[in-house]
């Protein structure tokens, strides 16, 4: 009850209040091509219990609803989680299996994920190890722990014979990064040192208005803006054990009003029998006829038996 209590208190009973989202927004395409889907999730950054449970779920949701597509040249779809330390932050158990699982088989599924986060040590092993492609950025060396996290970091990169990994990491410019992926053979390929081109496009944070015109104008924001309360546990019991209860009344009803049914059916065939006896229809007759000689002077006969 306490961890219940705990995850509401973070906000996570919000989930249930919104519409389920569908992975076939991911898939989008506009004239032929495909489309970059940017799910801006920093409200809840800082709640990590929400944000790891929304990401779970939309992986989990993902693996189990697309087909087998087998060894891709290219990805279906391609996820980067950006702060990905958030994820992994004080999380069960149970929830790193989940995730050691989904990231074993997902790649069957064609989708690809990419870990976005400032240390290789954000990462747990286990999921680490699943990751065939890394892109690394400079790093820091400025305290013990910094050489400590470079060291590791170096040893799990493939070796260069071309470059002095430990000198050249903290050497690294803007732009540059360490790049090793896997080749056709699955085979991870040396490591080397790359100059990413920047997209053509303004590198920083929109302004209010611009995002909330971007947001105005978009087909999906509009989709999923309406919240829904869907009916909850207690209210679909509840509703049942009303109806339970309202049953049972008319079934009682019903054997009320079919006892009294057949208690008046018997008083009335005893009545019946009563009328239809003998004896009643002599006294009948006899009532008849004295009346009938009152109103006309006659003497009713009367019926006497000859003794022979």
């Amino acid at each position: 009850m306490r961890k219940i209590v705990a995850l509401e208190q973070q906000g996570v009973d919000q989930l249930f209040g919104e519409k389920s989202f569908d992975i076939d927004d991911l898939f989008e395409k506009v004239d032929g091509r495909g489309v970059i889907s940017l799910l801006n999730v920093s409200d809840i950054q800082s709640q990590p219990a929400i944000f790891s449970t929304f990401m779970l779920a939309l992986l989990a949701e993902l693996y189990h609803s697309l087909p087998e597509a087998g060894d891709l040249d290219k990805p279906k779809l391609v996820f980067f989680l950006d702060e990905a330390h958030l994820l992994f932050k004080d999380a069960p158990k149970a929830f790193m299996d989940q995730i050691d699982q989904i990231m074993r088989l997902i790649r069957s599924k064609g989708v690809g994920v990419f870990f976005c986060t400032q240390i290789t040590q954000d990462v747990p092993a286990n999921v680490l190890a699943q990751l065939g492609n890394r892109v690394h950025h400079v790093i820091r060396a400025f305290t013990p722990n910094d050489v400590k996290a470079l060291k590791e970091t170096i040893k799990t990169f493939p070796r260069s014979d071309y470059y002095d990994m430990e000198q050249q990491f903290t050497q690294l410019g803007t732009g540059q990064a360490f790049i090793t992926v896997l080749n056709e053979k699955g085979i991870p390929t040396e490591t080397v040192v790359t100059h990413l081109a920047p997209p053509a496009s303004f590198m920083g944070p929109l302004t209010a208005q611009a995002y909330q015109s971007q947001l105005d104008n978009s087909s999906l924001y509009k989709k999923y803006k309406e919240t829904v309360d869907p009916r909850s546990a207690f209210e679909i019991l509840n509703e049942r054990m009303t109806a339970a209860k309202k049953q049972e009344e008319e079934v009682e009803q019903r054997e009320v009003e079919s006892k009294a049914a057949r208690t008046s059916r018997k008083e009335k065939s005893t009545f019946d029998e009563v009328l239809s006896s003998p004896m009643t229809k002599q006294i009948g007759r006899e009532l008849v006829r004295g009346v009938f000689g009152m109103l006309f002077g006659k003497t009713p006969r009367t019926t006497t038996r000859r003794k022979y």
